[in-house]
C-alpha cells in the first residue's frame, strides 16, 4: 500500500516531498493512522504488515527512513532490522509496546536509530522521523564537502579511541568497532567536549536534532531513556568506564591516561 497526499505541490512539503517511507506494523489501525499523518507531512509512504514482506519490501525499493514494530508475525522487528541493515543502511525507529531497557539495547544492537513506545503522539512520531532524515542529510552534506576537498578531515583522539568523523569510523587502538548513526554521532559530540559534562538535553538538541526548549522538557521524561540506552550501547562497545554519569544531569567521555 502506497499513500500520498491528494492535491498536494511542491510548495507545501518542501525538500521532504521525495521522501519515501516504510511503515511496518501488524495492526492495521495503528498503521494506518501512522500511514495517514506522514502522508499529511508530504512523505511518500508504503505499508506491510508482516516481517517477511518488510524486508521484501526493503530489497526492492530504497526507502529513506523505515517505522517498524518489533512484535511481527513472520519474522520479529529486530530480526527486520538486522537483515535490512546488513543489505542497505537505512535509519530505523522502532515501535515497541514494551517500554524494557534490554529490548531497546537489543534494537540498537541490530541497527535502530531510535525507539518509541506504544502509546505515542502521532506528532512525536513525525517528529522523530524528521529528526532522523536531518541527520542523515547532515552526514551526507559533511561528506560531500570532504570529498570535494572543502572541508577538514576532522580526527578527534581521546585516550586510545580514534574517531574519524569524514569516515565516520572508530578505532580503540588498532581495532575497529562498529557503531550505528545514533551512536557514532553520540559519541561525536561527547568527544568533542571531552571531560565536561554534556546534559541530556543538549544531547537531545545535538543528536536527535530536538528543537532546545523541546529538548528541556523531554530529557525530563520518556526521551531521556533513548540517551541512557544509547550510552549503556557505547559502554558496551567501547568499555564501561570511558563515559561518566553524572546523575540528573548528562555524561562525560573521559580520557584515558
Amino acid at each position: 500500500m502506497t499513500a500520498s497526499v491528494p492535491g498536494s505541490t511542491a510548495s507545501d512539503s518542501g525538500a521532504r516531498r521525495e521522501r519515501r517511507l516504510l511503515v511496518v506494523e501488524d495492526d492495521r489501525a495503528i498503521a494506518d493512522a501512522v500511514v495517514r499523518r506522514l502522508a499529511s507531512e508530504g512523505y511518500q509512504v508504503d505499508v506491510v504488515h508482516d516481517g517477511p514482506a518488510a524486508v521484501v519490501a526493503a530489497d526492492r525499493h530504497r526507502y529513506d527512513a523505515v517505522v517498524l514494530d518489533v512484535m511481527l508475525p513472520g519474522l520479529d522487528g529486530l530480526e527486520v532490522c538486522r537483515r535490512i541493515q546488513s543489505r542497505s543502511p537505512v535509519p530505523v525507529l522502532m515501535l515497541t509496546a514494551r517500554d524494557d531497557e534490554a529490548d531497546r539495547l537489543v534494537g540498537l544492537a541490530v541497527g535502530a536509530d531510535d525507539y518509541l513506545t506504544k502509546p505515542f503522539s502521532p506528532r512525536e512520531l513525525v517528529a522523530r522521523i524528521a529528526a532522523l532524515l536531518r541527520r542523515v542529510d547532515r552526514a551526507a552534506a559533511l561528506a560531500a564537502t570532504l570529498e570535494h576537498g572543502d572541508g577538514a578531515d576532522e580526527r578527534l583522539v581521546v585516550g586510545g579511541l580514534t574517531i574519524d568523523v569524514a569516515a565516520r569510523r572508530v578505532s580503540v587502538g588498532a581495532d575497529e568497532v562498529h557503531l550505528t548513526r545514533t551512536e557514532f554521532d553520540l559519541l561525536a559530540v561527547l568527544a568533542r567536549r571531552c571531560g565536561r559534562v554534556v546534559e541530556r538535553d543538549r544531547l537531545l538538541a545535538d543528536v536527535w536534532e530536538w528543537d532546545p526548549v523541546a529538548a528541556v522538557r523531554a530529557a525530563q521524561g520518556g526521551a531521556a531513556r533513548a540517551v541512557d540506552s544509547h550510552v549503556k550501547a557505547l559502554r558496551r562497545k567501547l568499555g564501561a568506564d570511558r563515559i561518566r554519569t553524572v546523575h540528573g544531569v548528562g555524561y562525560a567521555l573521559e580520557a584515558r591516561p
